[in-house]
């Protein structure tokens, strides 16, 4: 790919920048900039080069939230930070002539105009219009096909970010693992895994299947799973990856009675059980301390671990074989790559993200570039017509 290093001049020359500033923001406030700090390189390198920095991304999922309180936070980690509270139009076009060289400047939530998610050519056009360069340094995004992603390299003279090459690298290296080599895949939805399954029971020696997705696999092997989330997913598609002696399902569950889950006090009442012996009214919720026993061993002898996914409903507190795997992994010397929101945040309020190799931005993108070795976003730059 070509990067900002390739770029020959940056001076008081305006460059869109796509960010990863979608960030969890509570009443008002960022509470993680990983991803803030993980775009700094890039913006710092501009800067230096005295580019005028013009910075956009989505924030939520609604449509409706505000960059406004990231722009904040990101004013605190680099100066020269101002906000505008347009996408696109007048007032964006003067807040971008106004910036000075090595000034930086968010513009509003992308997702706040339709055409981002619909890959409006007319807004994507407009997006280009309000700089010279296009620099691509959202990895987190890349498996979406909007404007701002696919639909402004058609425009502009378009590079990768430092972030994305770095992202590119680690993952790409990490479909060439050193041996023995583990990875696990949580979460849930297993239509949205399938294909990262596939292409990593090909390359690593055991693939750990936890979370919700766990819940499909053991029901199509006979298990019974009482009321546990299930996708519905086609049974026979499992049943092909259930075949494959590489795959790995847990030995045991943390479980609850079913009308407890997300009440107060649910994790302390739940109970262990055995493989084959979760009942009708109860719902796994994690994985037992067998399981996360057998992953420890796992990740000791392992020099390649790859990580995507919590084991266990994390938002509603069950946290056990998310953190004791993390523990593991971190104390394990083996080259880690890891990736996903609740694993990255799991990581992180263990105060051990340094001793994790490589911490991918993405969730969903990391996924996909696994399965796919490339993502939409990337193969825009690699198709752009400029030189």
């Amino acid at each position: 790919m070509r990067t900002v290093r390739d770029i020959r001049v940056l001076e008081n020359i305006p460059v869109l920048v796509r960010a990863p500033l979608n960030v969890p923001v509570e009443n008002g406030t960022v509470v993680n900039d990983y991803r803030l700090r993980r775009a700094l390189p890039t913006l710092t390198y501009l800067r230096e080069h005295g580019a005028r920095i013009v910075l956009i991304s989505h924030i939520g999922e609604q449509g409706t939230e505000t960059l406004a309180p990231v722009a904040e936070a990101l004013g605190k980690l680099i100066s020269g930070v101002s906000f505008c509270g347009e996408t696109v139009g007048e007032r964006a076009r003067a807040a971008v002539r106004a910036l000075a060289a090595g000034d930086l400047l968010v513009l509003e939530n992308l997702r706040r105009n339709a055409g981002e998610k619909n890959n409006d050519t007319a807004f994507a056009r407009e997006l280009a219009e309000l700089a010279d360069i296009f620099v691509e340094d959202s990895f987190d995004t890349c498996h979406r096909a909007h404007a701002s992603i696919v639909g402004v390299p058609e425009f502009l003279p378009s590079y990768a970010g430092l972030l994305l090459e770095e992202e590119v690298r680690e993952l790409s290296a990490a479909l060439q693992p050193e041996h023995p080599a583990l990875a696990v895949i949580g979460g849930a939805k297993f239509s949205t895994k399938e294909a990262v399954l596939i292409a990593l029971l090909e390359k690593y020696d055991h693939v750990f299947v936890g979370g919700a997705l766990a819940d499909d696999f053991l029901k199509a092997a006979g298990q019974p799973v009482g009321k546990s989330l299930v996708s519905g997913a086609d049974p026979d598609h499992i049943k092909k990856l259930l075949g494959n002696p590489k795959l790995v399902l847990p030995v045991d569950s943390l479980v609850v009675a079913a009308d407890t889950v997300g009440t107060p006090g649910a994790h302390d009442a739940g109970r262990v059980a055995a493989e084959g012996q979760v009942r009708d009214e109860e719902s796994i919720l994690d994985s037992g301390p067998g399981t996360a026993a057998l992953l420890a061993e796992l990740a000791g002898k392992a020099k390649t671990v790859l990580w995507n996914g919590p084991l266990g409903k994390y938002e509603n507190g069950f946290t056990d074989a998310t953190d004791a795997f993390a523990r593991a992994v971190a104390a394990s010397g083996a080259h880690s790559v890891v990736g996903g929101g609740d694993t990255v945040a799991a990581i992180e309020g263990l105060s051990i993200l340094p001793k994790f190799s490589f911490v991918s931005t993405g969730g969903g993108a990391m996924l996909d570039f696994l399965a796919k070795g490339t993502l939409p976003g990337i193969a825009a730059l690699d198709n752009t017509l400029f030189t």
